[in-house]
């Protein structure tokens, strides 16, 4: 146990610097090359914060662990709107960028339905993971595209305390960084998983449960590091767009690649069906009008983000145990919280068309 709580320390500290490498390097790049620090977000530092998400499951479908896979994929997509943007948004208040959307946003709930559609057989197979694979391929080359052609887009500024001033863009340093950056990230999530898996072991609970929870939220913190710190230095767009591009390279890399490698594809077992799966899509819907009313995410949304994830924590917890509070507890979150949320954010979208507002 003590050696648990070792590994746990020494990952969340590579964490720490390793997010901070990647983001002074990714926005470098960025300024050098004149792409908006958003799309940055949604690409390169997405996709290599979303490198343990990939590492865990692409090792987990392989050796035939499906649930700790799937669990891993739709706890990271939860705890990254939930806990992420709600953290962040407590530090300081998030700008929501135009794109996100017009584009991000509505691809991410597209796709969270897709792979629950593609899961309702019980099975996500290689043909499956093919189809999901080729729509990351097509999805970076849109954005880099929409990038090119779009000019410079709003934010780009910002990077004055990321990027190194100067005509010189410094490329062997800031790959250098993008580099480190990405195996401390991996590095330190790899010591976090291993030490929270041991004491979740310990405690007894399922594989289902601890890749919804220790795994996820192990493989996430990247994902926490690297937003908070572009929160803290200001660079907002840095901040979500890396949220929403993780979670879309969650389901088509993560998933396409660890079906794909998986010798029968990955089972999806029917509690993830009945309940994790649809709550991960009820997030993504949820972030939506949340996103587009004044385009900004502030502190009481952020609180309110962060309470739910901490009510889908104990609702995992009580099922798993079988505690006899549990009844009670899901009658009162699928009957009564579920839909005054609902309503409350239908109101929250009808009020930000009323309003008009100019997208940032």
């Amino acid at each position: 146990m003590t050696l648990a709580i070792v590994f746990l320390i020494v990952g969340f500290v590579l964490l720490v610097f390793a997010a901070d490498y990647l983001v002074k390097g990714a926005a470098s790049i960025a300024s050098a090359v004149g792409i908006s620090p958003l799309v940055v977000g949604l690409t390169v530092v997405a996709f290599g914060t979303s490198a343990p998400e990939l590492a865990v499951s692409v090792a987990s479908a392989f050796k035939g662990q499906a649930d700790l896979a799937v669990g891993n994929v739709v706890g990271s997509n939860i705890f990254n709107i939930l806990v992420v943007v709600g953290v962040s948004a407590l530090i300081i208040p998030l700008v929501v960028h135009r794109q996100l959307i017009r584009l991000d946003v509505p691809v991410m709930i597209f796709l969270s339905g897709l792979v629950y559609f593609l899961s309702m057989d019980g099975l996500i197979s290689r043909l499956d993971g093919a189809i999901l694979f080729s729509m990351a391929i097509g999805y970076v080359g849109l954005l880099l595209w929409k990038s090119k052609h779009g000019g410079k887009a709003p934010g780009l500024d910002e990077l004055d305390g990321l990027v190194d001033g100067g005509n010189d863009p410094k490329w062997a340093k800031n790959i250098f960084l993008i580099v480190i950056g990405i195996a401390g990230l991996t590095g330190g999530s790899h010591l976090l998983v291993k030490g929270a898996v041991e004491i979740a072991t310990y405690f007894g609970v399922s594989e289902l449960v601890i890749g919804l929870t220790i795994i996820s939220v192990g493989t996430s913190l990247p994902e926490v590091a690297t937003s908070v710190m572009a929160a803290i230095k200001g660079e907002r767009d840095i901040a979500i767009g890396n949220v929403v591009g993780s979670n879309i390279f969650n389901i088509v890399t993560v998933l396409g690649l660890s079906s794909i490698v998986a010798p029968n594809g990955i089972g999806v077992a029917q509690a993830a069906l009945d309940f994790d799966m649809l709550f991960m899509i009820a997030i993504a819907l949820a972030a939506f009008p949340v996103f587009f009313l004044g385009y900004r995410v502030g502190r009481i949304s952020g609180f309110f983000f962060v309470s739910f994830y901490v009510a889908y924590v104990v609702y995992l917890l009580l099922g798993s145990t079988e505690n006899v509070a549990f009844p009670a507890y899901r009658e009162v979150v699928l009957h009564w919280a579920a839909p005054i949320t609902a309503g409350v954010l239908a109101i929250m979208l009808v009020r930000a068309l009323l309003q008009g507002k100019n997208p940032a």
